[in-house]
């Protein structure tokens, strides 16, 4: 799904128009962003929690050359699914 289709589910099952489900969609990713970059975490109860990771720096080899590199260690967003979710899935 992408997030046209996403804008059309959130339409037809909420009953809005397709440009005030975008303004919805749009605002919860900014606030979802906002909260992550300032290290918050967000829990959606029964859906899931979105948190930000911090990956050390590590040492790797490039495919293409074979020789011995080093990454860099960086902040990286993660999402638990909620057991709502997961036994939904399952």
């Amino acid at each position: 799904m992408n997030k046209a289709e996403l804008i059309s589910a959130i339409a037809a099952e909420a009953g809005l128009s397709k440009v005030d489900a975008k303004k919805a969609l749009d605002a919860v990713v900014k606030s979802v962003s906002d909260a992550l970059v300032a290290g918050d975490k967000v829990s959606l109860v029964g859906f899931g929690t979105f948190s930000v990771a911090a990956r050390s720096a590590r040492s790797g080899i490039n495919p293409a050359t074979k020789e011995a590199i080093t990454i860099e260690a960086k902040k990286v967003a993660k999402f638990k699914a909620g057991a709502d979710l997961a036994s939904a899935i399952n």
